[in-house]
């Protein structure tokens, strides 16, 4: 048997595999980018009333924004009172979402009830308005 000498190493070729780490990761990648959420963002800054003790919304709603200007937004485009129901029924078609509306606090009260009636009126049943978490009121 051969004895290795001082300056031989057993380990001299030696090497690692790295393919088994990466097949690893990438499919620990894929598995985060297929499972991820992503909430479209109606596109306008609402400043939402405060209010505690709501819970929290639904994942797949469709989100409509009234400014404080009481323009109405939906799917980053200002549309019109009118267009609120055929938009949200174009929407919804094969599946049951619920509509979250996130009006500015400053924002008229009769247009919010107007854009809430036609969500209604477009058939949704669970209309949701968004507001900022805040403490409880005395």
């Amino acid at each position: 048997m051969r004895r290795p000498r001082e300056t031989e190493s057993a380990y001299e070729g030696a090497q690692i595999d790295m393919a088994p780490m990466i097949d690893c990761v990438f499919l620990l990648l894929i598995f985060f980018i297929v499972s991820s959420v992503f909430v479209a963002d109606p596109g306008v800054e609402v400043t939402k009333p405060d209010v505690a003790g709501l819970e929290a919304a639904d994942r797949n709603a469709l989100l409509l924004a009234i400014t404080a200007e009481n323009r109405v937004f939906f799917d980053g485009q200002e549309i019109a009172l009118e267009q609120v129901a055929p938009a949200l029924r174009q929407a919804a078609i094969g599946r049951e979402p619920a509509v979250i509306i996130r009006a500015d606090q400053d924002s008229n009260h009769g247009v919010f009830s107007r854009v809430y009636s036609e969500a209604r009126r477009a058939g949704i049943v669970h209309v949701q308005f968004a507001t900022a978490r805040g403490g409880a009121t005395p």
